[in-house]
């Protein structure tokens, strides 16, 4: 049995067909998986690296280059007084090679960790429950971990659904001071 245009039955036809389940996604409350990511520029980071010295902002995006990621990652790189210094740590997470992500970086100027998630294909998407299969691609995901490694807050949008950078915010500024 086919579907559409000949493909096997079962595949989805469009985006909108291939809907993940959110209901994996790592929930407020809930101790943050640990990983490491080669970063565009420098050493690997470790999201425990962090523990006890900074919150940690984790952004995950579809792809580098891309007309809405750009857009929201220059909407941070513009608002960075937002991070209390020394009290949160951005880390942003893409499928993207280390190399795509360090000529994103240059180009942007962007000065804040662009990680690759790329080998394993989104294994780190994954474990956040933010990995869209079909595409192969992260969904723009926010979480904001505390000093303890606990996820406070949570944001989760599809592929083409542009970020509320409010709501992220918020949750930054409701950190505890120290």
């Amino acid at each position: 049995m086919t579907g559409g245009a000949g493909r096997p039955a079962g595949l989805p036809t469009v985006l909108s067909d291939a809907v993940p389940d959110l209901t994996a996604t790592v929930p407020a409350g809930a101790v943050a998986p640990d990983f490491e990511l080669p970063s565009a520029a420098g050493p690997p980071v470790r999201l425990t690296q962090f523990r006890g010295r900074s919150a940690v902002l984790l952004v995950f995006f579809p792809f580098a280059f891309s007309a809405t990621c750009t857009a929201e990652l220059d909407d941070i790189r513009d608002h960075l007084e937002s991070f209390p210094p020394d009290q949160v740590q951005l880390l942003a997470v893409s499928v993207d090679t280390k190399y795509t992500l360090r000529m994103f970086a240059k180009w942007r100027g962007y000065r804040f960790p662009l990680l690759s998630d790329f080998w394993p294909h989104g294994a780190v998407a994954q474990s956040f429950g933010v990995f869209e299969p079909v595409q192969g691609m992260a969904l723009r995901g926010t979480f904001l971990i505390d000093k303890a490694g606990v996820v406070r807050f949570v944001e989760v949008n599809a592929a083409g659904d542009v970020r509320d950078q409010d709501g992220w915010r918020a949750a930054v500024a409701g950190l505890p001071e120290g």
